[in-house]
């Protein structure tokens, strides 16, 4: 079995067949933190590893593993080792001294694969094998319910492992940094399930029950069908429905949406409202043009909206859309954005006006 001290890499999760946006990303945040290394991704692989020059510091790998300042990441996480050729019949004992080499504790274990076909199958090996390493280290006193890291141990094949250590306050709450959502059959499309991922990975707890009480006011730029509409309207939020297209009748006997026929680009509310959300399949500058006008004319108070990726030179794209975003509303402006597991090639955004 090779075993590799890995002190000094960060590994990254990501959508399959963006492993090279997501290295443009780690490659830019770790030359803005004097952190220099180079990248491997490996096409489809849905995961990135940024290996670092010797003598970078801990603290700026932990700097530089944040899950939540990565657009293409779902999932950032510094690496102490990376084992390969684990001998199928016991692959918990090097794993086990490497955690006793390292004097490491943890608060729990998460045992997790690529978010690829393979990986996939490779999901009753992680649950089997995540219950069997928990337990294995419970008896080893590995397990500290008061330590303040996770295990990752990341599995892009059976006999290979990466051993990570994730901190709570940086990396994200869901296995694979994905959060798994049930599709509500009472909603209009599938699309809802974009919406509703974007509330829980864009916004804190806080926020959500801040600024998402019943009673405010919502506007769903390219509405129709309604799946944007109907994560508004759960939360007893009035909604003006803008769409050429029909709407779900079931959708509008709610009492909460007024369905108005108009072109996204052109109409805007008499009154300013709390929430603007869209998910118009247009050119991704053209919506971030649209955004930006919205809340610089203090139309609405924030939005959540959609960014469709040209096939090629997708970061660069994301880049131009967001710096226009920030040119338009200024340095205090809040703006967020991430490729959502629910989204395919595009990625979801987040602004709030200074």
């Amino acid at each position: 079995m090779d075993h590799t001290d890995s002190t000094s890499s960060v590994i990254l999760y990501c959508r399959a067949g963006f492993e090279g946006e997501c290295a443009q990303e780690i490659g830019a945040r770790a030359a803005g933190l004097g952190v220099y290394g180079h990248v491997r991704a490996l096409r489809d692989s849905a995961f990135v590893e940024f290996v670092a020059a010797a003598g970078s510091t801990a603290a700026k790998l932990c700097a530089l593993a944040d899950a939540s300042a990565f657009i293409f990441a779902r999932q950032a996480l510094p690496c102490f080792a990376r084992m390969d050729e684990l001998p199928v019949r016991d692959r918990i004992s090097p794993i086990l001294a490497a955690l006793r080499e390292r004097n490491l504790r943890f608060r729990e274990v998460l045992v997790e694969a690529p978010d690829t076909n393979d990986g996939k199958a490779l999901a009753p090996f992680c649950r089997s094998f995540g219950s069997a390493l928990a337990g294995a280290m419970k008896k080893a006193r590995l397990i500290d319910p008061s330590a303040g890291q996770r295990l990752h141990a990341f599995f892009p094949q059976g006999d290979k492992v990466y051993l990570c250590g994730g901190d709570p306050a940086r990396s994200s709450p869901w296995p694979q940094g994905i959060p798994r959502l049930k599709f509500p059959r009472e909603a209009p499309s599938r699309s809802t399930l974009k919406l509703d991922e974007a509330f829980l990975v864009l916004l804190d707890e806080g926020e959500r029950e801040r600024w998402l009480k019943p009673g405010m006011s919502a506007v769903d730029l390219g509405a129709a069908p309604g799946g944007w509409t109907w994560q508004l309207v759960r939360r007893s939020i009035r909604v003006a429905a803008v769409d050429n297209g029909p709407m779900d009748a079931a959708l509008m006997q709610s009492g909460l949406v007024t369905h108005v026929r108009a072109d996204g680009f052109r109409w805007r509310p008499q009154k300013p409202v709390d929430w603007l959300v869209c998910d118009m399949v247009e050119q991704p500058r053209r919506v971030a043009t649209l955004i930006a006008q919205w809340l610089r004319e203090g139309l609405c108070r924030h939005a959540i909206f959609n960014l469709k990726l040209p096939m090629k030179k997708r970061y660069d794209e994301t880049r131009l859309c967001l710096d226009l975003l920030r040119d338009t509303l200024g340095a205090k402006a809040d703006i967020r954005a991430r490729q959502l597991y629910h989204d395919r090639e595009e990625i979801t955004a987040f602004a709030h006006g200074a």
